[in-house]
This record gives structure tokens, C-alpha cells and sequence, in this order.
């Protein structure tokens, strides 16, 4: 995070003030931050097949690396709410168990809910917009 930007990150605790030294999840221009960082790294391999690991990225760029924050040596990882492995990306079990289990929706707040929910697991299931246009209607 830039120093000149730390200070818009402050917040206020009985033990003091504190800013962010690096950037945290959460805030609103996190993932565009990152994005735009990493089309700045990047920027002459996008859109070409790379076939170059990650660690040599982080080396030839000297990106810094949370340890307490990786994992590395794993065939599959939970990874933002999805299994990652060799196979591919798969949704989460207690996530799709989640979303079945829910009751139906009552109330226009419920039905946006479930379908905020179902947006996130959107790719994996097949005529999603078909399938949930009488939901839409709802709204």
C-alpha cells in the first residue's frame, strides 16, 4: 500500500490509532488494486500461454509472499470457498450443502439472498438464468 494512502485505512480502538501498513481483504478498491497489479506484472505474457511457475514470478518481480498465509506441497486447497486442485476447481461441499439446505425464500429480502447466494456458485450449474427466471419474477 502506498504510504501517502495508509492514512485512509485508519481506524480508532481503546488501545489507539492504527493504519494499514499492506493492503487488507475487505477494502472496497482491493481486488482492482490487485488486478491492476498484476496486469502491471504481467503485461507481456497476458492473453499467451505461460508456462512458468510461481515462484519464479515472485523472484523475478521480488513479490513478498504472508508464509503464514500459503500453502504450498498440496494436491487440492480450499480456496476462496472452491477446491482447487490438479482436476480443476470444484464447489465447496458445505457451501452447495448450504444453499440446499436453505428454506424457501419468503420475502423479496430472502430471494435476493438465495439468489445472491446461487451467483456465487453460478458457473458450475448449467442454464442458471433459465432456471431461475420464475425466481426473478419474484423481484
Amino acid at each position: 500500500m502506498a504510504i501517502e494512502d495508509r492514512g485512509k485505512t485508519s481506524f480508532i480502538t481503546p488501545q489507539g490509532t492504527f493504519c494499514y501498513k499492506v493492503m487488507p481483504f475487505g477494502l472496497k478498491n482491493a481486488g482492482i488494486t490487485y488486478q491492476r497489479a498484476m496486469v502491471i506484472v504481467f503485461h507481456d505474457m497476458i492473453h499467451k500461454e505461460i508456462k512458468v511457475y510461481v515462484d519464479d514470478m515472485i523472484a523475478k518481480y521480488q513479490l513478498k509472499l504472508n508464509p503464514t498465509k500459503c500453502t504450498f506441497r498440496v494436491r487440492s486447497r480450499k480456496l476462496l470457498g472452491f477446491i482447487v486442485s490438479e482436476k480443476g476447481i470444484k464447489v465447496y461441499p458445505i457451501k452447495a450443502k448450504a444453499i440446499i439446505d436453505m428454506a424457501p425464500p419468503k420475502t423479496k429480502n430472502e430471494v435476493k439472498g438465495f439468489l445472491g447466494r446461487v451467483n456465487c456458485i453460478a458457473h458450475f450449474i448449467s442454464q442458471l438464468t433459465d432456471t431461475c427466471t420464475l425466481i426473478f419474477k419474484l423481484l
